[in-house]
């Protein structure tokens, strides 16, 4: 898999920057950190959370690529998970290795769910298989669920980008909720930051939506995320619609918005 590789030689030019956060079925999964370990605002990108999606894993290791070559930031943190299901990504499947959409394996909420592709309990053998009812949650997703909780724990701001791929052929940038139309609490953050985005992109092809405007899914992990946040955190999905790499002028301007965010975020 030459996804893997890539991270994999990464990681043996900068061994220090790389822990493991999980294995799944031997594969490791990889998150690679930039800059002070607490204290200062954090930006996550996170790339491969659906197996056939490798578009989103090269845009992650891209990313890489330019941070490795930079000096390490002083006043922000980044932290990247290239790759969150290497096991769907070897087989060119959507799903995990047991058949689960990670997205959609959070425990769910009472509302929302288009039906089938918001989540379903059927078959595993169908599309957006949540997982059986009652069960913890993959590996894959606690995985990702833990390190975001414990880099969120010191950090007095964090905005997260999850990297996605297939959806039409329009780019999006969706803020949750993913379960429903009701507006999250950081509302106007989401505003000020779609604004400031504007500004430092001018006449950008990204339709800023939340994500619950398109469809609406049950167990959507960053709305559980959101829900037990412990600081002010603003998780963005990016939908890329046409499949290509040229996504580093936006991932730049969010992690100098992460930077800032004391310029910008509305008190």
């Amino acid at each position: 898999m030459k996804q893997l590789l890539a991270i994999e030689r990464l990681v043996a030019a900068r061994p220090e920057l790389d822990r493991v956060i999980a294995r799944v079925q031997h594969l490791p999964i990889h998150a690679l950190s930039f800059g002070p370990a607490a204290d200062v605002p954090l930006f996550i990108v996170v790339g491969g959370v659906h197996g056939n999606e490798q578009i989103g894993t090269e845009v992650a290791i891209a990313f890489l690529e330019t941070l490795i070559a930079r000096a390490a930031p002083v006043d922000h943190r980044i932290v990247v998970v290239p790759l969150l299901n290497p096991v769907g990504m070897a087989r060119n499947r959507r799903a995990n290795g047991n058949g689960v959409d990670l997205m959609r394996n959070a425990p769910p909420h009472a509302l929302g769910g288009t039906p089938l592709l918001g989540g379903q309990r059927r078959s595993r053998w169908l599309p957006w298989y949540m997982g059986p009812a009652g069960a913890p949650m993959e590996v894959e997703a606690a995985a990702l669920v833990e390190l975001v909780e414990a880099e969120c724990a010191s950090a007095p701001f964090c905005l997260a980008l999850d990297l996605h791929f297939g959806f039409g052929l329009a780019n999006r940038l969706w803020y949750p909720y993913a379960r429903s139309r009701e507006p999250i609490a950081d509302l106007p953050a989401i505003h000020a930051l779609g604004r400031l985005l504007d500004t430092a992109l001018p006449g950008h092809r990204y339709r800023y939506e939340q994500t619950a405007q398109v469809y609406t899914i049950r167990g959507d992990l960053w709305d559980h995320l959101y829900d037990r946040r412990r600081c002010t955190l603003l998780p963005l999905t990016l939908e890329i619609g046409v499949r290509s790499r040229r996504h580093l002028p936006l991932i730049d301007a969010l992690v100098h918005a992460t930077a800032s965010y004391r310029a910008w975020l509305p008190r």
